[in-house]
């Protein structure tokens, strides 16, 4: 099994701040964390290599800062890890981050004269809550995607069944391999790292992939890159004021608490 997985450094959210002038994050001081969901699929990923054997590779888009959480996901199991770095990538959103993680798949895929059967990302991070790199890469990749995946079932025969959550509990998926999994919160924490795989960790070489590398090998198309390849533009960015004041609808039924609570808000035109 060849297994790749897809993590990024985010700001600690808990920390985070908006500069009430500029409407911006204030990202002086505030530490850098592995994104939680990526933890997660990170986990999954190496409890389906303990299982069937195989290799985790570690795939970031980053700074050179970024390095941090590559080194961090090292030292709890994986086995080698790519860095995608230039000044080509900054400003990307989420389009064009997808395409530029789908073309360094690829890359990584070249590289190691191997396709990764399954490749895990996190559902989102927590510095933006889009919800969208993981299955905007299944669209990319031309790869099976499932997504809001808790546990890894089962994986033989080409196939990989699925635990996905719902709004109603679980589904139980099984796709064909190669495949997308993104990954909620499951069940169980990423393990500890030993003293010896940090140690490792920290001496490990992490090869850089830049765009014009990818360029001249003709993997990538930098029109569809950074901010001249990102369609969404974000306006403004602010704290929203929060009132104490507060209205409770309780009626005879829901039916009718909704009735009420419409003619509310028209009344108030907020509808």
């Amino acid at each position: 099994m060849n297994i790749a997985v897809c993590v990024k450094q985010v700001p600690d959210t808990t920390q985070v701040k908006i500069d009430p002038v500029t409407n911006t994050l204030i990202r002086e001081g505030i530490p850098s964390i592995l994104n939680p969901f990526d933890g997660f699929a990170l986990e999954m990923a190496l409890r389906m290599k303990d299982q069937s054997d195989g290799t985790v590779t570690v795939i970031s888009m980053g700074p050179a800062q970024a390095e941090a959480v590559l080194r961090e996901s090292m030292a709890v199991g994986a086995d080698d890890a790519y860095l995608v770095s230039g000044r080509a990538f900054g400003g990307s959103d989420t389009l064009a981050t997808s395409y530029i993680l789908s073309c360094a798949v690829k890359a990584v895929e070249e590289n190691r004269g191997a396709k990764f059967d399954v490749v895990f990302c996190g559902k989102q991070a927590i510095d933006g809550d889009t919800g969208q790199v993981g299955p905007e890469m299944a669209e990319h990749l031309n790869y099976a995607q499932i997504t809001y995946a808790t546990e890894v079932l089962s994986c033989a025969d080409g196939k990989v069944q699925i635990r996905k959550e719902t709004a109603d509990g679980y589904d139980v998926l099984e796709a064909v391999m190669p495949v997308v999994v993104s990954v909620t919160k499951t069940p169980f924490e990423l393990r500890f790292p030993t003293v010896k795989k940090r140690l490792a960790a920290n001496r490990a070489q992490i090869p850089v992939i830049t765009p014009e590398d990818m360029e001249a090998k003709s993997q990538i198309d930098l029109a569809c890159c950074g901010l001249k390849g990102s369609p969404t533009k974000v306006k403004k960015s602010f704290t929203p004021v929060r009132s104490k004041i507060c209205n409770i609808v309780e009626e005879d039924s829901p039916s009718a608490s909704a009735v009420r609570l419409i003619a509310i808000l028209s009344n108030d035109k907020r509808i």
